[in-house]
């Protein structure tokens, strides 16, 4: 079945003023839709049809040669945005607590820590790419970048850094430079207005199962 386009869980303008409406609407409607429409083309009428996007990008072993790169660009580019919208919220910041928190501190160092690391991922990731907080197969938490729509699901060979993906930025310029043109780091300092801590904090229950 193909995949479409998931409805925000919030309008537009919902994450203003730190995520401005226009850069939100042209950011799901248009990129997201380019990345869904592409990779639906790469995979109608075959077996991977069946899988989740999640599936199928950490299953890049199993897809064909001649469409693998669509497969991983634009299926990367689904599963990471399907993500993204849902990390955020117009309640979003503060800071995590219960277990998430509790795990910030044992396997990062605690929040300033991490904050620092995932900060320095997104503004130091050359180009286009995503900085990611992981739950790692050893069930600790890390945090890294991917290259393009790279996801760590795709494991460390591929994309640099593996485990299952509970936080996402995109630092694709896309992403801010209707508001912030080139100050990528005003942009990464603007996220932690609207991330959705319980969001985060579901993501990273449901990885540890």
């Amino acid at each position: 079945m193909a995949y479409t386009l998931p409805s925000l869980p919030y309008a537009y303008d919902a994450l203003e003023p730190h995520i401005d409406a226009q850069t939100m609407e042209i950011h799901h409607t248009k990129h997201h839709q380019a990345y869904i429409t592409n990779v639906n083309a790469a995979i109608a009428g075959k077996e991977l049809e069946s899988k989740s996007v999640e599936n199928l990008i950490s299953q890049l072993d199993v897809v064909p040669a001649d469409i693998k790169t669509v497969v991983r660009n634009h299926g990367g580019g689904h599963a990471n945005h399907s993500l993204f919208w849902t990390i955020m919220g117009p309640n979003g910041g503060g800071q995590p607590s219960g277990e998430l928190a509790a795990a910030i501190e044992a396997d990062l160092g605690g929040l300033d820590a991490f904050r620092s690391a995932f900060n320095d991922a997104a503004a130091k990731r050359f180009g286009s790419g995503w900085a990611w907080l992981v739950v790692s197969q050893n069930g600790k938490l890390a945090v890294g970048s991917t290259a393009n729509q790279d996801n760590p699901l795709m494991g460390e060979a591929i994309a640099g850094i593996g485990g299952i993906p509970i936080l996402g930025l995109d630092v694709w310029e896309h992403a801010y430079y209707l508001k912030y043109q080139s100050r990528r780091p005003d942009y990464i300092a603007a996220f932690w207005n609207v991330i959705d801590w319980a969001a985060v904090a579901e993501r990273f229950a449901d990885a540890k199962r």
